[in-house]
């Protein structure tokens, strides 16, 4: 018999490489989507276009993690084996400006969601997609699961409470709670307002003659910058363990913004300085510096390694901006 499993925020990047993977691994994929979500199917769309995957392999169900009673209904309908929270109001800027919508998804969303585990008496295995930015100003380098956190944002805020939230639930009730802490993982499905997204639109846009200028925050911020399609598959493996754990997810290099431009620019064979602008507008009240993570332990505990590198990362966006761009003048 298949196992169930059931993905909030699965119409994200996240989202839809995890139902990709655990499809092709034989689960029952069950989604949650809200009802703003617009499209409802989000980057599920590049799933279906591929052809290897039809719409009716995964079940998409109307909730909220604002909302405990949608949540426990359809814990009772799905009764999965594994559930996977991927659902935050993730944008950094933005929860500067939405500090309470923010923690109510973000943060108190999680624990509405184990609750409704708890309370409706099942034990499915349960993953928190936590992250790098908990660490804010680091106190070590590189950030490993023993890294004091530091937010330096209202998500980052939010998220270390979800994170201890899926800590406490199973050190209280036993649940086989993992957190995953991610850093920056991109991809072609990237958000369009996360920075390298942006970038790499903007560089299509540009090349084409459609945009004249790129306008930016912090070039000089430096991340850890790894392929999303590559990092679900470190969820998947931390709910296969005997005991549930906590993993940082990495892939031990740091870049700037600076970096990732100069690349995407050369790619199409232009020079970053002759469009880009820094705008102050742009810049976080509180900035993140630097970020880079150590996958020691889930490289030996999970046998989990990166594999696609920075130049590769910003080729590959690039190439799939170009060619979305020319489908869409088609």
């Amino acid at each position: 018999m298949a196992k169930k499993a059931l993905i909030t925020g699965i119409t994200g990047q996240d989202g839809s490489y995890l139902a990709e993977l655990l499809l092709s691994k034989g689960y029952e994929v069950h989604g949650i989507i809200r009802r703003t979500a617009a499209p409802y199917w989000g980057y599920l769309e590049s799933i279906y276009a591929s052809g290897h995957i039809k719409p009716e392999q995964i079940s998409l169900h109307h909730g909220d993690l604002a909302d405990a009673g949608s949540l426990v209904r359809l814990l009772d309908k799905i009764k999965p084996d594994e559930v996977y929270n991927l659902a935050a109001q993730s944008d950094v800027r933005i929860s500067f400006d939405i500090p309470g919508y923010t923690a109510d998804i973000t943060a108190t969303g999680v624990a509405r969601l184990l609750e409704a585990i708890h309370e409706s008496g099942q034990r499915p295995r349960f993953y928190q997609a936590s992250s790098s930015e908990m660490f804010g100003k680091v106190r070590d380098t590189p950030q490993t699961e023993l890294t004091p956190f530091h937010p330096r944002s209202p998500y980052a805020c939010a998220k270390v409470y979800a994170y201890w939230i899926t800590v406490n639930q199973r050190e209280s009730y036993g649940l086989h709670a993992s957190n995953g802490i991610l850093f920056n993982h991109e991809s072609p499905r990237r958000g369009e307002n996360f920075v390298t997204r942006k970038i790499t639109r903007a560089v299509a846009r540009i090349h084409a003659g459609l945009q004249d200028k790129l306008y930016m925050g912090n070039i000089e911020a430096r991340r850890d910058w790894g392929y999303a399609k590559e990092y679900v598959e470190a969820m998947w493996l931390m709910l296969q363990q005997p005991e549930p754990d906590d993993y940082v997810v990495a892939t031990g290099e740091t870049h700037s913004v600076r970096e990732f431009l100069e690349l995407a620019f050369q790619h199409v064979g232009l020079n970053w300085q002759d469009y880009v602008e820094v705008d102050p507008r742009f810049y976080r009240p509180a900035e993140v510096d630097v970020l880079i993570g150590n996958a020691g332990k889930a490289h030996r505990k999970l046998g989990w390694s990166p594999k696609t590198k920075f130049a590769d990362l910003a080729r590959l966006m690039v190439e799939a901006d170009v060619k979305l761009l020319a489908a869409g003048k088609k």
